[in-house]
Order: C-alpha cells, then structure tokens, then sequence
C-alpha cells in the first residue's frame, strides 16, 4: 500500500491544531467566532427534527411490531438488503387453530361449527392487520429511515466540515493577532544597544521577517475566510431543506392516520357480522339471547327456507311503527353496506337523519335519507348540535 507520508503528518498537524483551538476555546483562552443567528436557528431546527424523528420512528415499530425479537429480525434483514420472509400475524395464526381444532372435534357440532365460524373471522382479521402493517411500514416508517440514513447523515457531514472550517479560520485569526502583535513589538523596541553594523542587518532583517509573516497569516485568513463562508453557504441550503422533509413526512402522517382509521374500521365491521352470525345462531336454536348462549351455540348462518320457520319472521323497518324519541343530524364517517332490509347503506362525509327507539341496541341508531330509512352503527357516525 502506498502511504503518502508528508500528507499524513500534514494532516496530524491539522488536527493536533485544531483540538488545541477547540480546547482553549471550551476552557474560554481562544476566542469563537459565532454563526449568524439564522444559521443557528435552522441548526437547532434540525436538530429538533432528528431527535423526534428517531422517537417517532422508534415508537411507531414498538406500535406495529411489540416483540423485540421480531424487530432485530427486520432490522438485520434490512441492513443484509434481503427480503424478510412473510409471517402469520396472530390473528391469522389464532384462527387456524380453532379451524384445527373444530376438525378435531367435529365440525357437526356446536363447538366445532363455532369455532370454524369464529376461526374464518380471526382469519379475516389477521389479513387486515397484514395489510395495515404492510402499508404502514412503506408510507409512514420508510421515508422516515430514509431521512435518518440518508438526509440527515449528508447534514452532519456538512456540519462537522463547517465546525472544522470555523476552528481553521478563528486559528487563522489567532495567528495574525500573534505575529502583528510581534511585529507591533518590536517596532516600539528597536534595539539601539548594539553598535556593529552586524546588528543592525540582523535587527532589519527580523523586521522584514515579522512584515512578511503578518502578510502571510493575513493571506491564510482570507482564505480560511472564504472557505468558511463557502461551507456556511452549503450547510444553510441544506438545512432549509427541513422544511420539506417536513411537508414529506406531513403527507406521510395523513396516510398513516388513513391506513388506521381503515384497519380499526375493517376490524370493526368484522367484528360486528361475527356477532350477528352468532346471534343468528343462537335465535335458529331458540336459545336465550345471552353472551353464554351464545358461547355454547352453534353459529350456522341458515342458507335455506326450511330453517326460518323455526325462527320468528323479521318485519322491516318500513313495517315498525315504533315511538320515536328524538331526531338530529349526523355525519357519515365511513362507507357502510346493508347486510338485510333492516340497515341502511352508508356513504362517507354525507349528512343524515337519526332518532333511537326505545328497547333498541345502543350500538345502532335509526337513520333516514329522503325516503330510505334503516338502521346505522353509531361507530359510523359523527353526531352533529
């Protein structure tokens, strides 16, 4: 290998200089020159940005994945550039075991047909909750590393040049304050003592020395000073660059809060047609609506005619007269579909008429569009004054 030596003891010198200017500075001997408080400004920004970004970051996985060990497996698949492998999430892996077991026990009877139905509803929610990890992990965690592992990494790199940039130009400083101080020095005090011309070419010839050395620590300074300015330049358009990270991860943030609010729905909606198919089960029976009924009850949606003579008919809603205790308006949040002539399908962000009915399930309101009328999930709705 071939090792420039000169450059290699230049550059010690460099930094054994440097770390002495940086010392007596932080021991208050040297004096600092400061940056302009608009720099400083959009470094203490950046700073800021880093820090709650990695917090973010950091608690964002913890969110999504709250095993540790599954989350050094991502990270070291990440930094190896391979794919991790698709895993079961819990849900789906908690449903496939009462699918399991249902066969085992016989999906003919009651708690085998229960837990086929609740293990396919399990299942559902497991591919749900893929699809939310799935979506997080691109739009919300990934430009957040990008910008930690990329963004942020050419920043420091600038700013550590810029802070050895402002060490070489307050050293440059220090050293014209010394040699004009030299020079001042020993123009007040000639020395007249002497009276051999010797002396006078040696005393004429340190003066142009002292001359020459002020014009060469005023030439570095320039230098030094242009150098710094340059550096401060680039250091300042990269930090303005903040404000669109900003706006990047702004964009971000919405499609994160969207993926969850459509997650928690989906599980939402899953959860409400398994307890309608529970519930169904439970009236074909002609068992007591209860949560233990319920448990012990086969859960088979009737699929013919034959099986809802053994049930009480169900009137629509257009046929109940049923007293009324108070309309207002609301406001759809999400889609909803009708799952029978009772509800009413919904459409987001539009406005509609609600009242309750006495004797009716608190989780569900009746709702009205121009003619349509039917029941409608709370959840769904934003009641409006």
């Amino acid at each position: 290998m071939d090792f420039n030596v000169k450059k290699l003891a230049c550059d010690a010198g460099v930094f054994f200089t440097r770390a002495v200017q940086f010392t007596e500075e932080k021991l208050g001997q040297a004096e600092k020159t400061e940056l302009d408080p608009h720099l400083e400004n959009l470094l203490s920004r950046a700073d800021s940005t880093k820090n709650w970004t990695e917090k973010i970051l950091r608690q964002t996985e913890i969110l999504l994945q709250p095993n540790p060990s599954a989350r050094i497996e991502e990270f070291i698949y990440d930094k190896l550039d391979k794919k991790l492998p698709s895993k079961t999430t819990n849900a789906e892996l908690l449903g496939q075991y009462m699918l399991d077991a249902a066969n085992d026990f016989g999906p003919g009877t009651p708690y085998g047909s229960t837990l086929i139905t609740v293990g396919e509803y399990q299942k559902r929610l497991g591919g749900a909750e893929r699809e939310f990890l799935h979506t997080s992990a691109a739009g919300f965690l990934t430009p957040l590393r990008n910008f930690l592992e990329g963004d942020w990494r050419t920043i420091s790199k600038e700013r550590r040049l810029l802070e050895n940039r402002r060490l070489d130009l307050d050293i440059c400083k220090a050293r014209l304050k010394k040699a004009k101080q030299a020079e001042a020095k020993a123009a007040a005090a000639p020395d007249f003592q002497e009276t051999r011309p010797r002396n006078y070419v040696l005393s004429a010839s340190a003066s142009a020395l002292l001359s020459e050395e002020v014009d060469k620590a005023e030439h570095e300074l320039r230098v030094a000073q242009t150098e710094f300015d340059r550096q401060a330049e680039v250091t300042r358009l990269l930090l303005e660059g903040i404000s669109s990270t900003h706006l990047n991860h702004l964009r971000c943030l919405h499609d994160f809060a969207e993926a969850q609010a459509t997650y928690f729905a989906q599980c939402h909606h899953y959860m409400q047609d398994l307890q309608k198919e529970l519930n169904r089960c439970v009236n074909s029976a002609g068992a007591p609506l209860s949560s233990h009924a319920a448990a012990a009850v086969c859960p088979n949606p009737p699929a013919t005619s034959s099986t809802s003579s053994q049930r009480p008919s169900t009137l629509s809603v257009e046929q109940t007269q049923l007293p009324v205790t108070g309309t207002r308006k609301a406001k759809v949040l999400y889609d909803y579909d009708a799952h029978d002539a009772t509800e009413l399908s919904l459409l987001a962000d539009e406005l509609i008429t609600v009242y309750t009915i006495p004797g009716m399930d608190p989780d569900w309101l009746m709702g009205e569009r121009g003619n349509e009328k039917g029941k409608v999930p709370v959840t769904y709705l934003e009641l409006l004054s």
